[in-house]
């Protein structure tokens, strides 16, 4: 376990590479140091800093976080990104949790302060967004045998770039339906949604209705829809007993081939390929569990 044992603010700091949890892999390139971390048992670890700003990205098992006053809940498929030195303090969920860690080399905020871009927001995604998807095209890549330098190099680029270039504040411009719309999606995404329904539901007429959540969201609503299923797909693709097929069904695709049409366009790889990649982590974070997602909190 490599826990360094400096202290900021009343709360240990990790040095660079240093994580709670047992270090499975770590690689640097172009400028980012790139670690697989597991825990294995549930653990409240204590409140630490971290010398570098990183993502995490949770590839099984779940997790709790409390940041800045914020609690916060992670199930598999998702991913932060965290500045460097703030506080927080984890809770691994009963049936550990297998995490691919990205750090960022003071170089990477250089770069950015060129185009008046900064990392000092956190960041979350957990309905499948841009920012999770290109995580898990760079844990594919770091898993290829010799990694692409220009690949990983791209791929960080435009990672940074979707969580530097956020607006800092849009809550106090949001239309007062949307969040109406987008919780009715997240309850109906696997059913057959329709614009002319959500139109209704927001009140709008439909061409406004997808410039609007375009604006706000950074993509169409049937992108979002998209993501939300192929997100869902993944966590459910832990259970080693569930057929790619029904998965597909059950996630709101119309066949097998749309789904697989669908998942490789997003993620770049087959659903069969994705499985093979997350089940070796599957196994060895969460086999206990009743279904091999393992504990999942309730996500409100």
């Amino acid at each position: 376990m490599a826990e360094d044992q400096q202290k900021s603010n009343g709360a240990q700091a990790l040095g660079a590479g240093s994580f709670y949890g047992a270090i499975g892999a770590r690689q640097e390139r172009c400028g980012a140091i790139f670690t697989d971390v597991c825990h294995t048992t549930p653990r409240k670890l204590p409140e630490h800093s971290h010398e570098l700003a990183f993502f995490g990205l949770l590839v099984a098992g779940s997790y709790g976080e409390r940041y800045r006053h914020q609690e916060t809940q992670f199930r598999p498929f998702t991913i932060m990104f965290r500045p460097a030195g703030i506080p927080h303090q984890d809770e691994i969920g009963p049936h550990g949790v297998k995490f691919f860690e990205i750090e960022l080399r003071p170089s990477w905020s250089q770069r950015l302060d060129e185009c008046s871009a900064t990392l000092d927001r956190a960041h979350e995604d957990c309905v499948g967004g841009e920012v999770l998807w290109l995580g898990m095209k760079l844990y594919r890549e770091m898993r290829a045998g010799t990694p692409d330098e220009l690949s990983v190099e791209s791929l960080l680029n435009e990672l940074l770039g979707s969580v530097a270039q956020m607006p800092v504040e849009r809550v106090q411009e949001l239309p007062a339906w949307l969040d109406r719309i987008v919780d009715k999606i997240a309850e109906e995404y696997t059913e057959r949604l329709t614009l002319e329904d959500l139109s209704r539901e927001a009140g709008v007429h439909p061409v406004h209705l997808s410039r609007v959540f375009r604006r706000w969201k950074s993509q169409g609503i049937g992108e979002y829809v998209h993501r939300l299923r192929i997100r869902a797909a993944c966590e459910q693709m832990l259970r080693p007993d569930a057929p790619i097929a029904d998965i597909g069904l059950a996630t709101g695709f119309a066949d097998q081939s749309h789904f697989t049409r669908s998942f490789r366009r997003l993620t770049g790889m087959s659903p069969t390929q994705f499985r093979g990649m997350v089940a070796p982590a599957a196994r060895s974070s969460v086999s206990r569990s009743p279904g091999a997602a393992g504990y999942l909190p309730n996500m409100g």
